[in-house]
């Protein structure tokens, strides 16, 4: 019988790279690694020659990996992963980066700053990516039965302070702002390479544990609004990622009300631009209560206004009623001011106008138009102009509304406000909207009124 003939192992340029850019030596990396490795418990005994090997391509055993990673990692000053030393031996597939719950603290920095980074990189598979319903379920299940992470202080690294933490928060605030006034398409890339080359610095440095945990609850803050960003430029795939990494940090930052918010606001929301009814009102299920009696009425409002919809769009009038009941009883509570000096920054604009936009679109879904429009127009009135995109978006509600009451003059006058409103931004949900607008009128495309609005449409596209 023939031998099998040998295949030569390829060397490790990665790694050789990093080695580079580390400014280390093979014995002064053995020695990291060592050290390294005993702060995890390991008794690693590796030398120049153990380097040597694992640059002509040998793949070390067990947890090694991540261990030279790590130590990468802190000569370099930011988060380096298995993938980037050509370790992963096919453990982290670029096609799974961001789709997995971590069961470690340092898993999850690797894997959201491996997603930064390939986002950052413009990779094929995350700009191709579609959305499967089970991987917005199956993370909300790991989050409601993992139990909270001991420890998130690290003791390597750059020294990470509160005025750190501050920044972070100070810049999602900002860049949330512009995002809603100029749409994602502006702001989005900003946003991740500010993650990927500060934020990742941050994570990889040195913390104590109540800085750590406040870092953590900053960082799942952005990563959620670059996934909202990647909904608004139609990468929902992306953006699935993003929320999923999103609540794996809120997670360590010990956040439960935050992560329902992860749930409700994002993943629900995602599941319902997607047509997965189903899934929206389990997401939002899911957020009542892995976080219940930890969150304050304003956000359990939202909480209950997002399963709302769910059972909206399944056509279960009685169910989506008793929601949104629950949804404005809490209402009634936060502005009456219960809990309303704890709420934390993120639920802080869910405020009336917030909440029947909500009720517009499941009194839609149900074709109550009447209650739909009216819900509409509160939403309008009570969106300050700051909110341009949310404003469009509730003047196509209406606009629908009107379609559905027959009223087409009106839905078309509506429907040019809405629009006038979209040439300030660069959103694709603005665009879906447009466009499902545009599909109600399509029984009526005869009449005169109609056909200006889509002349006036089309004139628009060409100027």
């Amino acid at each position: 019988m023939a031998a099998r003939p040998l295949v030569a192992r390829q060397p490790n340029e990665r790694l050789q790279a990093l080695i580079q850019e580390a400014a280390c030596s093979n014995a002064g990396l053995a020695r990291r690694v060592n050290i390294c490795g005993a702060e995890h418990g390991l008794d690693l005994r590796y030398d120049k020659t153990s380097v040597a090997r694992w640059l002509r391509g040998q793949q070390p055993r067990g947890r090694a990996p991540g261990i030279i990673a790590e130590a990468l990692g802190r000569k370099l000053g930011r988060t380096v992963t298995i993938d980037e030393i050509g370790m992963a031996n096919g453990k982290n597939l670029a096609s799974g980066v961001g789709l997995q719950f971590a069961p470690t603290v340092l898993g999850a920095v690797e894997q959201v700053c491996e997603l930064w980074r390939s986002d950052v990189g413009r990779r094929d598979f995350l700009s191709g990516s579609t959305v499967a319903a089970s991987a917005l379920v199956e993370p909300s299940r790991d989050w409601l039965i993992t139990a909270p992470d001991n420890q998130v202080a690290r003791s390597s690294g750059a020294r990470v302070g509160t005025s750190d933490v501050e920044a972070v928060r100070a810049m999602t605030e900002a860049l949330s702002e512009l995002d809603h006034r100029y749409g994602s398409g502006h702001i989005r890339p900003v946003v991740v390479h500010y993650l990927n080359s500060v934020v990742s610095g941050l994570l990889a440095g040195s913390y104590r544990e109540p800085v750590g945990r406040g870092l953590f609850a900053a960082v799942a803050r952005l990563t959620e609004l670059a996934g909202y960003m990647a909904v608004d430029t139609g990468q929902h795939g992306l953006a699935q990622r993003y929320y999923i990494q999103s609540l794996r940090l809120a997670q360590a930052a010990g956040d439960r009300a935050y992560g329902g918010y992860v749930l409700a606001a994002s993943m629900s929301h995602l599941a319902a631009s997607l047509g997965n009814p189903r899934e929206i009102a389990q997401l939002a299920r899911a957020a009542q209560e892995g976080a219940r009696g930890q969150v304050t009425p304003r956000a359990e409002a939202m909480f209950h206004a997002a399963e709302a919809r769910g059972h909206a769009l399944m056509g279960d009038a009685r169910s989506c009623q008793s929601a949104a009941g629950r949804a404005q009883t809490a209402m009634e509570s936060a502005d009456a001011g219960a809990g309303a000096g704890d709420d934390p920054p993120w639920i802080a604009h869910f405020d009336r106008a917030y909440l029947a936009d909500e009720l517009a679109h499941c009194h839609r879904d149900l074709g109550q138009a009447e209650s739909a429009a009216a819900c509409a127009e509160e939403a309008i009135a009570g969106h300050p102009e700051g909110r341009a995109r949310r404003r469009a978006i509730g003047l196509f509600l209406l606009a629908s509304a009107q379609v559905q009451q027959r009223e087409i003059e009106r839905a078309c006058h509506t429907g040019t406000q809405a629009t006038e409103l979209l040439r300030g931004l660069r959103s694709d949900r603005g665009a879906e909207y447009l466009d499902d607008f545009r599909q109600r009128l399509e029984p009526y495309g005869e009449e005169s009124v109609v056909r200006e609005f889509s002349e006036r449409l089309e004139m628009a596209a060409v100027a």
